[in-house]
Order: structure tokens, then C-alpha cells, then sequence
């Protein structure tokens, strides 16, 4: 299945195809073509008929694979599953064959071989790399009603004794089956993720795990991610441990194992010179702790540019730190290992972190493979005087203080969203561990919003706000600011001002991030008018929640299928209003305190001084709330949103 998730949004195709006279599908897509497809909803655009994947297994250690896929097309928006994708390594394997077939409603076939393959790049941001992808795209002519089907054989020779397949991926299936023939006296076992345990049907050296009618997985707000509601099946394979062949791909017993496998890998990299030493040593003259040593080379490896060479076993071994220093570009396990050096010339020790970029859960415990991950961090051995949310307690090693010198948003100390909580791999030899990564605070990620408000009697207002955020809340802020051209920020920002005003000018936009704090500001200033409804001349009618919330919940729906997944993140902001001259409050909303497991809220509403001051607070922990209990979840923000909606009624005196 891997072929068909990789994405390909930097590639335009041109179809260039042409029909065969006289084509007719081959009898698997015929018989596919022919079944009987249930009633989905309007929202599913296609359906999987067939998706298998036969692979075969010599004692040299040679793989030959035979994949098949039909797929109807069930509305026009899902014209774009039309695709055929062959993942294969220059250096280990190649595409033998690789046939597609569009088939209309009215049974008219459409061929496409070799003159309609393209052959690409399976990483835009690389400057050399031996994947690459076979790509037919027949999405140009498909449309409702069609069928498209693919077949492709390659060979490869792997570098590890495992698989791991998918069954679908959001799209309804409803045949998918994977086929292991090993040699005689050979094994296999399995481990089944999202889904009970799937026993594979033996016959001789033939082990086949498969799955029919599987539904649609419908994604929804803050839901996981379809790579933890998909089932999938991890196999391991191999000779018997008394009889292993010479060539075979390499097994592994333990997460132990993997460590010993990439420590092998990395620690040779890391390789000191005068100059790499004399930069480190130099860069950190003036730091006075062991935190101010580690921010300043961590925020040096961070702006190094990101560029990956892959080339056989450097897909999983980093090139060496002196290498990459000299040329001052790498990918993630470039900069940790560049960063594992630097620290060593200023004796501090650290080490690689295999991880999964992208989902905090899909990394399981019972499957020990270097197949789970697609990132490398750095975990950096630290003393007591260091203080951070992202150090964690390791069996073994002490105190690590977790970071990623890939994403130049997230500073030490702080650790994408993505990557909390999930297991990692700190490879250290035998004493490397598959651990938890540490989830930071809700304080640790907090928004502070302050505005002053000045409001007429003809119901328009001047208004400064100020907002300061750190960790992942400055993460995204500090996102928003850096992709975007500095008019389409100040757009950006405007628009978010007017959905709360309506029809505000904005006169100021003042973004600043201070690196070595990961802390993000923002100053905007601007004026409504008409922003309170002014009622018989003698009534003002406003929300003092002038600001509309960016990370709000969209959770509408009456009824939900998946957990809610909620980040840790704080939130506080104080509005003070001063109200005009000759009117005094007559209404004000009824304060509102909530408390759960999952969240706190609370908001406030004061007369002092001639000004309305209101304010309001969140606190949301890290959770994953089961669907039966979305309800207190659903109510939990409804009734946050219905509060901040509540108007303040101003009388005239």
C-alpha cells in the first residue's frame, strides 16, 4: 500500500495515452469489475475493489512482487484515485512490469503501458535519491461510473526480513489481500495493528492474510489519524535461527536489536575536525549552563538548510558530521548526528532518536523494525541543572532532554505536537530503549492575549491588542509568519481582525519571534465602526469578546465514529473596555466556570474604573477522549462558544 500514500503534489502529469483497438481487461479486473458494489454515501468518492500484493521470497534474499488494484470510481471528486504508484531503489530493485486499464460504463476498454509511464522522483526536497516511483495517471479520463485497474511485478532485494501491509486506506475495500511464499523451511509470524488479530491461512510455504468488506473511514475533526484507524499486519520472516542463509535481510528479536543495528549505523559519523571542534567550541564561548550550550548549537543545526542524498544504506545511515558541516546542508539524521558532534567538542553527550514524524500513535511496542520510523531527533544527556519540559528519565542513560534539530519552528526545550507522546527509538547500543517521548504542559504552550478597548457612544471602538505565545502555540503563530509574504501575513491578520469586527481598519501588524525563547508577539491595532448595535439612542449592545478564537473545535456533529485527540495548550486573554460617557452597564453575561478531565475554563466580567474588564481562560490537557464520551467533549466547547457569543448591554443614563 505504500506505493499508493505517497504524495505527488509537486509533479503535473500530461496524458498522454492512446486506445487500443480491440483491448480487453485482463480476467482479475473483469471479475473485479463485476461485482456488486453496496450503497456509501454521497461523501465516499471510490471504492477499492481489489488490492493485493503477492510477494515472494528466494534463500538469496531476492523479493519478487506482484501487486494488483481495482478501484470504481464513485463520484467525479474521485477521479484523482485513478493512479497507478511503483515504489522502487535504484540500487536494490526495478519495475519488470507495470500495465493499467480504464474501463467505461458501457464496457470499452483503455490500455496503458509503457509509453504512459512515467518514471519520477519520490522526494521533491532531495538532491540525490535512489527511490523513485513508476506512475501511470489515467485521472484525466476517469470519471463516475469507471473502473481502473493496475498490475506491477518488481523485483528487490531487501535490506530487512519484514513487510508490512496495509489494508486500505480511508476508502471502502472490499477484497485486500497480502501473499508471503517463502522457501522451503522457512517462517513467518505477524502482528496485527487496528484490527483483532488476523491469522494468516497456511499452505505449505504459502502464508496469505486478508480482510473483505472493509467500510469507509470517515475522517473528522481532531480524529486520528487513518494510519491508527486502518488495519494493518507487521510480518516477520526468515530461516530458522540455526539455519540463517548468507544474503538474507537482516531480523530482529528485540527493539534491543534495532538499537545495536543503527548505533552500528551512526556512531561512526560522528567524526570531529579542527574545524567542526573550533565552530562549536566558538559558537558556545559566552554560554554560561549546560541549557544555553545545548540552545545555541541546537539553533545553529536548525538553520543549517535541509537537503537529503541518499545512496544504499546512507537511507538509514547519517553522512559523516564533518561532512556535513562542510557543506553545510542534510537531512534529519544529518543534523542529529552534526549536532551528536558538536555537543561531544564540548563534552556533552547525545544520541540518536528514531521516531515516527507525523502521529504521536503509530508507533507500536510489539513490533521491534526499523520499518515504523521516518525521522531522526537527537536526545541529549543532560544534568540536574537542566530544567525543560521535553527532558525525560531513561532506565539506563539518565536524564535526556528530547529535541528536533530538523523543525527550525520548535526551539530546545520544546517538541512538535506531532512527535509528543509517541515511542521513540533512543539508539544506544545495549542500553538503547523504545520510550516515550515526553508531552509538554498546557502552560508550556500558552497564549496571552491583552486588549484595551475604547467604545463611543455611536457604538465603534478603538481597539490595541497585544498577544504573546510560547511553545507550540508560538509554533504555529511563528508558522503562519514565515510562509507567507509579509502583505499576505498583514492579509491574513486583517482578516482574522474583521471576523471579529465587522468591517475593522487595521492600522498596525507588529510580529516579532525571539528564537531563544521560542516565544512569538504580536501588536495589531485597528478601529470599528458601528461595532455595538446602538438600540433607540439609548442602548450599546456588544460582545466583549471583540477577538474570534483561531483554534476553535469544529465539533458540530450530533454524533461521532473516532476518538477526540486534544493537544495540551493554554489559553488566557483579558479585554478591558472603556465605556463611553453617560451609559452604565444594565447586562452582563453570568460568569462561566467548567471543570473536566480533558479542560478547565473559566470566564469573568467586572465593572472598575469606568471600564468593563472581561476575561476568560482555558486550560486543555493532553487527552484522547472514546467516542462514546464524545457528548461531554462536544458540550464542553458549546458551551464555551455560547458564553464568548453572550452581549454586555450598556444603558444610557
Amino acid at each position: 500500500m505504500f506505493h499508493r500514500l505517497l504524495s505527488l503534489s509537486a509533479l503535473i502529469l500530461v496524458s498522454a495515452s492512446a486506445a487500443f483497438a480491440g483491448e480487453e481487461a485482463p480476467p482479475w479486473l473483469q471479475q473485479a469489475a463485476s461485482q456488486k458494489v453496496p450503497a456509501y454515501n454521497k461523501e465516499v468518492p471510490a471504492v477499492v475493489l481489489l488490492d493485493e500484493s503477492s510477494v515472494a521470497v528466494t534463500e538469496d534474499g531476492r523479493v519478487v512482487t506482484t501487486n494488483t488494484y481495482a478501484v470504481r470510481i464513485l463520484q467525479h471528486s474521485g477521479r484523482g484515485e485513478a493512479v497507478a504508484r511503483e515504489l522502487y531503489m535504484t540500487d536494490t530493485g526495478k519495475v519488470r512490469e507495470m500495465r493499467a486499464w480504464l474501463i467505461r460504463p458501457g464496457g470499452d476498454v483503455k490500455r496503458y503501458g509503457k509509453d504512459q509511464t512515467l518514471d519520477v522522483a519520490a522526494a521533491n526536497n532531495d538532491v540525490y535519491n535512489e527511490s523513485r516511483l513508476k506512475v501511470i495517471d489515467a485521472s484525466g479520463e476517469a470519471d463516475a461510473g469507471m473502473v481502473f485497474g493496475y498490475q506491477t511485478i518488481s523485483e528487490s532485494r531487501s535490506y530487512f526480513s519484514q513487510s508490512l501491509w496495509y489494508f486500505q486506506s480511508d476508502l471502502p475495500v472490499l477484497q485486500s489481500r497480502f501473499q508471503l511464499t517463502l522457501p522451503q523451511g522457512w517462517g513467518a509470524s505477524s502482528v496485527t495493528f487496528n484490527h483483532p488479530k488476523i491469522e494468516p491461512a497456511v499452505s505449505g510455504s504459502v502464508y496469505t492474510w486478508e480482510l473483505r468488506n472493509l467500510s469507509y473511514i470517515e475522517r473528522e475533526p481532531s480524529g486520528p489519524s487513518v494510519s491508527n484507524l486502518a488495519p494493518r499486519v507487521a510480518v516477520n520472516y526468515g530461516p530458522p535461527a540455526s539455519a540463517a542463509a548468507a544474503g538474507v535481510a537482516r531480523t530482529f528479536s528485540s527493539w534491543s536489536d534495532v538499537s545495536r543495528w543503527y548505533t552500528e549505523l551512526s556512531d561512526p559519523q560522528v567524526t570531529l575536525d579542527d574545524a567542526l571542534a573550533g565552530k562549536a567550541r566558538q559558537l558556545t564561548a559566552d554560554a554560561k549552563t549546560e541549557l544555553e550550550r545545548i540552545q545555541i548549537i541546537g539553533n545553529y543545526v536548525q538553520n543549517l538548510q535541509y537537503i537529503s542524498v541518499q545512496i544504499g544504506v546512507g537511507r538509514f545511515r547519517p553522512h559523516s558530521a564533518t561532512e556535513v558541516f562542510a557543506k553545510s546542508y542534510g537531512d534529519c539524521k544529518d543534523k542529529a548526528n552534526l549536532m551528536r558532534a558538536m555537543l561531544k567538542a564540548v563534552k556533552i553527550d547525545a544520541y540518536p532518536v528514531l521516531i515516527f514524524s507525523g502521529d504521536p500513535s503509530y508507533v507500536r511496542e510489539d513490533w521491534a523494525s526499523p520499518s515504523q520510523f521516518n525521522h531522526c531527533i537527537i536526545a541529549v544527556r543532560v544534568g540536574p541543572e537542566t530544567k525543560a519540559p521535553t527532558v525525560i528519565e531513561h532506565a539506563a542513560l539518565g536524564r535526556l532532554l528530547i529535541f528536533d534539530a530538523t523543525d527550525d519552528n520548535t526551539p530546545v526545550g520544546d517538541l512538535p505536537n506531532h512527535e509528543q507522546g509517541s515511542f521513540a527509538l533512543v539508539a544506544a547500543g545495549e542500553q538503547g530503549a523504545l520510550v516515550r517521548m515526553p508531552t509538554t504542559p498546557p502552560e508550556s504552550n500558552k497564549l496571552e492575549r491583552q486588549a484595551e478597548v475604547s467604545l463611543a457612544a455611536d457604538g465603534s471602538i478603538t481597539a490595541t491588542v497585544k498577544e504573546r505565545s510560547v511553545g507550540q502555540s508560538a509554533v504555529k503563530e511563528r508558522g503562519l509568519f514565515r510562509q507567507l509574504s509579509r502583505p499576505e501575513y498583514t492579509q491574513a491578520i486583517e482578516d482574522w481582525i474583521t471576523r471579529g469586527a465587522s468591517g475593522a481598519k487595521v492600522s498596525k501588524v507588529d510580529p516579532a519571534y525571539i528564537t531563544a525563547e521560542g516565544r512569538f508577539s504580536l501588536d495589531v491595532e485597528f478601529t470599528a465602526a458601528a461595532y455595538a448595535q446602538l438600540m433607540q439612542n439609548r442602548l450599546l449592545v456588544f460582545k466583549p469578546a471583540i477577538i474570534e478564537r483561531l483554534d476553535w473545535l469544529q465539533l458540530t456533529s450530533a454524533a461521532r465514529k473516532h476518538p477526540v485527540v486534544l493537544n495540551p495548550r493554554a489559553y488566557t486573554e483579558t479585554v478591558r473596555v472603556k465605556l463611553p460617557e453617560g451609559f452604565d452597564v444594565d447586562e452582563m453575561p453570568a460568569p462561566l466556570k467548567l471543570e473536566t478531565s480533558f479542560g478547565n475554563y473559566v470566564s469573568t466580567y467586572e465593572v472598575k474604573d469606568g471600564h468593563l474588564v472581561f476575561t476568560r481562560t482555558l486550560v486543555q490537557q493532553a487527552a484522547t477522549i472514546p467516542a462514546d464520551q464524545y457528548s461531554s467533549v462536544r458540550t464542553f466547547f458549546e458551551r464555551i462558544r455560547a458564553a464568548e457569543q453572550s452581549p454586555v448591554v450598556l444603558a444610557r443614563k
